[in-house]
């Protein structure tokens, strides 16, 4: 099974989210075609409620914790309570550009 698909599992089973979106980012990154190390997520759940950013962030990280030991190198997360989501008018801002990362001094 695909990185991409697990993590989309993983996260439907532990937030039973109203929105879920798992993005692969890694091509635009510097590693190889095809790769699995990069990814963005919105996950929109009203388990989150009550929850500050950082909690989310790492229950996130509790639920993906295989995934991040089999190579995710990055996950940028959007976390949203549903009356967040309607307040964001549910868009997400794209993940800043790659700045590099396989530098050579």
């Amino acid at each position: 099974m695909l990185i991409e698909d697990r993590i989309h599992l993983k996260l439907r089973e532990a937030f039973k989210p109203q929105h879920l979106a798992v993005v692969n980012e890694s091509s635009e990154h510097n590693v190889p075609p095809g790769s699995e190390t990069h990814f963005m997520i919105v996950v929109v759940s009203e388990a989150f409620q009550g929850m500050s950013r950082i909690d989310r962030q790492r229950r996130i990280f509790e639920v993906l914790g295989q995934e991040l030991k089999d190579g995710v190198h990055a996950l940028s997360q959007r976390t949203y309570t549903p009356a967040e989501w309607n307040l964001a008018k549910q868009r997400v801002s794209a993940s800043p550009p790659c700045m590099g990362g396989a530098r050579s001094f």
